[in-house]
Formats: structure tokens, C-alpha cells, sequence
């Protein structure tokens, strides 16, 4: 336990619970936008197919489908679908909207938060506990927790089960383990990153105050999580793709490569831990002088947390290699080890007054440095209307090819099926030859994904306006 830092909240404003309600109601604003933010569009849009997927084409949750897969079936290999699922399954109810998945995630990540909390209220301190929550509040999991991604998602579900692995560690019960199994399960399924977590758990093992008998039930829950998510991220995955033919999952690089592109990358890196997982510089501040604060006093609770933590991130860094320099949201499963000494910074402060305003100034400069997330981007919005001109020219199983590139989120809103890619490519040499012999009939071209002037094309125009030319493959021009 830490010293000196037990701390009684004796007013609703240092309760917890009252920050997660707030900051879940304040993050209702918006809440029932499409996936048309300013980050990751593309990422939430896969999440959708798959869930929209299972409502209209297959329930099955082993056997994930996109939309951009050709004339394929769809079904590729994915995360373990559980967040796409719980869409589908709102949606059996209510009928598919876009943003489910926005009030899903938010109301998973809230409890996963308060049970980070727990977990240092109960093992560390009250105080620190309180403050590293806040932290976490704040951070990146302010924005991604209402975004239709299972970052957050699995981490929370993840730390919902540790929370129960400890404290059967030194309570008992049998039903923990359960709980452990079960949600840590999950967690690790949603999203293999967050199965890092899992690692921490060797620190309570030296404990000789904690049974043996306990000690090897949680060991062997333990395995039995990494067992089923190495069954589903190294046997199915890679048997969807070679069964069905299409590519969709990242698998990480080898650690030569990984390694190489961190150094490579090392800026934008940096940049991931320095401003995008705290999204505050105060926050920053307060997390070095936590850590700096650990070594003066030889914390070694806190220590053998961060270190092992970090080498644990560190092989799951080195795997995502160049990706994790380009996306913000692979930091996530560490931020809470960041909170954490933001936490114990704040709580060794003796002047309330100081605490409370560095607390303000982290929570206030967080949250201004997210608010542009909670609106629709102003360049994406003719996107929403897309589906019902698709209508208007096409059947709902026309297949169709869109110049989107690589990313899907053209094809998303059509709501078809059918190819994505760049257009440069499409008129290379035979290019639309072949996708009309493989069933293509319709050619979606978004004009702001044209850089030079569109070639005369010999086939029909079905629909042009300031975004959009579609042309029906199956028609020549007259």
C-alpha cells in the first residue's frame, strides 16, 4: 500500500461515479451521428458492415463479413466480433442505425473506467485512485469511448476481469474466476492488444500472503484466455481468409521489421505518448514527476507495474511497427498505466487547492483538445445521403465498384456490395473489363477522390451532381 495517500471523498464532487455519469451524459452530444468524424472513419465503417452484415445476410458471429470484398462472399477474417455483434443484436430490436455502436462502446468504457478505479482503490489508494480515474476519464478513452471501435471496449472488459482475478486472489470465491474467464475473455478476443493486461497479473503471484490454490486457478484461467484468443487470431483468422479468399485483418510485422519502423517512425511515436494519450500537457507534466515521485520514494508496487507494463507494450509496439507511429488509437491499452502516475502525482500534492486546480487543468485542456470529434466533419456529410441516390440508380445487390481506395467508407454508405480502389487504378489498362466478367455492374466515382479530369468513359451516366458520377457498366453510352 502507498503511504500517506488514503483519501475520503466527503462531497459528490470527489465521488467518482459523478464524473462517469457526467462525462457519459456530456458525451451523448452527438451521439447519434453517423461515423463522419474527423478520426478513424474508416475503422468504424468496418465495424458497421459486420454488424449490418449479420442482421441482412448471416447471424453466424464465427463467420464476419465486409462489404469491399468483390464478388466474394465477405466473410474474411476480423477481431473476435463482439462489439459488431452487440450492434446486430440492437439492431434485431430497433432496426440497424449507424451509431449503436457509439452508445454500446460509451457505456461499456464508463464501467470499465469505474472498475479501474476499483482496482486501485481497493490495491493501491483511495486518493490515487481518484485521480488516475479522472486521468483516464479524460484522456484518449474521452473520445474513443463513444467511437464504434473495440479499443476501449475490450480494455475495459478486460480490467473488468482483473478487477475480479485480484480480488479472488485475496477473498476467494469461486464465481470471480468466472467473472475473470469471462470478461477478460472477451476483452482479449475483442481486441488481442488488450490481453497485454493480462501480464500484470504475474506481480500478485509473489504474494505469499495469497493461497497457492488461488494463485494456480487464476494461472490457469489465464491460459485458458490466451488459449482462445491464439484459437481465433491464429486458427480462424487465418483459415476465414484462405477459406474465402479475402484479406482484411493486420497481423502485425516481424520484430526485425517492427523494430525498424519504430526507429524509423520515431517521431510519430513519440508523439503518441507526449500528446495523444493524455491529450494534455499538464497531464504529461504530472505523469513524468509521478514517475520521477515512484523512484524517490521506491514505490515498488508502482514500479514493477510500470516496468513490467511497459516491456509487455513494448513487443505489442514492435509488432504493430509503422502502424502504431500513424494510428493514435493503438496507445490506448497503455494509457491507463499513464493515469495511473498521473494519479499518484496529483494525490502527493498537499495543497488541496493546487490539486484541484491541476486537476481543472488537465480535465479542461483534454476535453478542449477532443470537442472537434463530437461533430459530423463538414467535408463528409454529403456521404450521409449517398445510400439513397444508390437507391435511385441501382438494386440493393448490384454489385459495384467505388474509388475509394483502400478505404471503405464510400461503399460503406452506398450500402452494396462490391469493390474499392483507387482510381487511378480502375482505368489501367483492363481494369474495368475484368470487374464487369466478375459481376460489377455499377461504377460509383466520388469526385473529390479525382485529382486530374475523368476520361471519356463509354458507358451509360445514370447520375451526376457535385459529388458523385455513377455509371451502369451493363450500358453504353448512347
Amino acid at each position: 500500500m502507498l503511504s500517506n495517500a488514503f483519501h475520503k471523498p466527503f462531497s459528490l464532487l470527489g465521488d467518482i461515479r459523478f464524473w462517469i455519469v457526467l462525462l457519459f451524459i456530456v458525451r451523448l452530444y452527438g451521439i447519434t451521428n453517423p461515423p463522419l468524424e474527423s478520426a478513424h472513419i474508416w475503422r468504424q465503417v468496418t465495424v458497421n458492415m459486420a454488424a449490418r452484415n449479420f442482421l441482412e445476410t448471416d447471424p453466424d458471429i464465427l463467420y464476419p463479413r465486409v462489404d469491399m470484398a468483390g464478388e466474394k462472399t465477405g466473410i474474411t477474417g476480423m477481431e473476435f466480433p463482439l462489439l459488431n455483434y452487440s450492434i446486430y443484436l440492437l439492431s434485431l430490436v430497433f432496426g440497424f442505425q449507424h451509431w449503436y455502436g457509439r452508445l454500446i462502446n460509451l457505456i461499456v468504457t464508463s464501467f470499465g473506467i469505474y472498475f479501474f478505479y476499483l482496482i486501485l482503490k481497493k490495491f493501491i489508494s483511495p486518493r490515487v485512485a481518484f485521480y488516475s480515474g479522472m486521468s483516464l476519464l479524460v484522456s484518449i478513452w474521452f473520445m474513443y469511448g463513444r467511437k464504434i471501435m473495440p479499443d476501449t471496449f475490450s480494455m475495459s472488459l478486460m480490467l473488468i476481469g482483473i478487477y475480479y482475478a485480484l480480488v479472488f486472489m485475496t477473498e476467494g470465491k469461486l464465481y470471480r474466476v468466472i467473472v475473470f474467464l469471462v470478461f477478460s475473455g472477451l476483452g482479449a478476443l475483442s481486441k488481442l492488444p488488450s490481453g497485454y493486461l493480462l501480464g500484470l497479473l504475474v506481480i500478485p503471484l509473489f504474494d505469499k500472503t495469497i493461497p497457492g490454490e488461488r494463485k494456480w486457478t487464476v494461472v490457469i484461467s489465464g491460459f485458458l484466455i490466451v488459449l482462445m484468443a491464439g484459437l481465433w487470431y491464429l486458427f480462424w483468422v487465418p483459415h476465414l481468409v484462405s477459406t474465402f479468399g479475402f484479406w482484411h485483418f493486420y497481423m502485425g510485422e516481424s520484430f526485425r521489421k517492427g523494430f525498424s519502423d519504430l526507429v524509423t517512425h520515431a517521431g510519430g511515436v513519440a508523439e503518441k505518448f507526449y500528446f495523444s494519450a493524455l491529450f494534455s500537457f499538464v497531464a504529461l507534466a504530472l505523469f513524468v514527476a509521478g514517475l520521477i515521485l515512484a523512484f524517490i520514494r521506491k514505490e515498488k508496487l508502482m514500479l514493477r507495474i510500470i516496468g513490467l507494463a511497459t516491456l509487455l507494450f513494448i513487443i505489442f509496439m514492435i509488432k504493430a511497427g509503422a502502424t502504431f507511429a500513424r494510428h493514435s488509437y493503438y496507445v490506448i491499452p497503455y494509457v491507463p498505466v499513464m493515469a495511473l502516475f498521473v494519479g499518484y502525482a496529483l494525490s502527493g500534492i498537499k495543497s488541496s487547492l493546487l490539486r484541484t486546480c491541476l486537476l481543472a487543468a488537465v480535465m479542461i485542456e483534454a476535453i478542449a483538445n477532443q470537442q472537434h470529434d463530437f461533430r459530423i466533419h463538414p467535408d463528409m456529410r454529403y456521404l450521409t445521403g449517398l445510400e439513397k441516390i444508390a437507391d435511385s440508380v441501382t438494386g440493393p445487390h448490384d454489385r459495384i465498384l467505388v474509388n475509394g481506395g483502400y478505404n471503405p467508407v464510400d461503399i460503406y454508405y452506398t450500402h452494396r456490395k462490391g469493390w474499392t480502389m483507387e482510381t487511378g487504378k480502375i482505368f489501367q489498362g483492363h481494369t474495368l473489363d475484368s470487374l464487369r466478367r466478375k459481376g460489377c455492374q455499377f461504377l460509383f466515382l466520388n469526385k473529390k477522390s479525382v485529382s486530374d479530369s475523368l476520361p471519356d468513359l463509354p458507358y451509360h451516366l445514370s447520375y451526376g451532381d457535385d459529388h458523385f458520377r455513377i455509371y451502369d457498366l451493363t450500358r453504353q453510352a448512347p
